[in-house]
């Protein structure tokens, strides 16, 4: 069995400094809870900061093995449904920010996605693409690469915005536990 990558940076989705409301302990014996979404595999995680460290949404944290600089331990690995009301409005944007970031990765996605069965293609996974586009998408990269998501758009006029596709996929990956493939995520 393949060892886990670990994450090794993680955008912030919602800062508790009393720690979860729902810890039967008294508030002076909580412990504050940073949670955040990893930016390589988009891990939802549970951070403890380090005491008197300022951290606000949407700041990116180091989680990775050397000295970090806001974050005492990554506390566990969480699922969507441990997410705070908060943390799940701000996951989608914090996504979208990720898939700008990471653009020639998602545009590599759209490049070099090949069949998983005989009847399924990764391209399938996308939210809206059905054969008739996953064909269009194949005869189309096999002209040329894409060179962007902007040149996908310009391309196959049927996805004017493909970053939403990748984006609502990942969404289903990290929210229902029942998906088979993960094809940017891990379980």
């Amino acid at each position: 069995m393949k060892a886990e990558k670990k994450e090794v940076n993680a955008i912030v989705l919602d800062v508790l400094m009393k720690g979860h409301a729902d810890d039967p302990r008294p508030q002076f014996k909580r412990e504050p809870v940073v949670q955040a979404m990893g930016v390589e595999q988009f891990k939802l995680l549970e951070l403890v900061p380090k005491p008197s460290v300022f951290i606000e949404l949407h700041d990116r944290v180091y989680i990775g093995d050397s000295e970090r600089d806001k974050v005492e331990r990554v506390k566990r690995r969480i699922g969507y449904e441990d997410l705070t009301p908060t943390a799940r409005g701000e996951l989608p944007f914090v996504i979208a920010e990720v898939i700008r970031e990471r653009e020639a990765d998602f545009v590599g996605f759209f490049n070099k996605a090949i069949s998983i069965t005989p009847r399924l293609h990764m391209l399938h996974l996308l939210p809206g693409i059905g054969k008739k586009l996953m064909w269009e998408i194949l005869e189309e990269r096999n002209k040329k690469p894409f060179a962007n998501l902007a040149d996908i758009s310009a391309r196959i006029k049927s996805i004017p915005h493909p970053e939403k596709m990748i984006q609502a996929r990942i969404m289903e990956e990290l929210e229902d536990k029942e998906t088979k493939y993960h094809v940017f995520t891990t379980r």
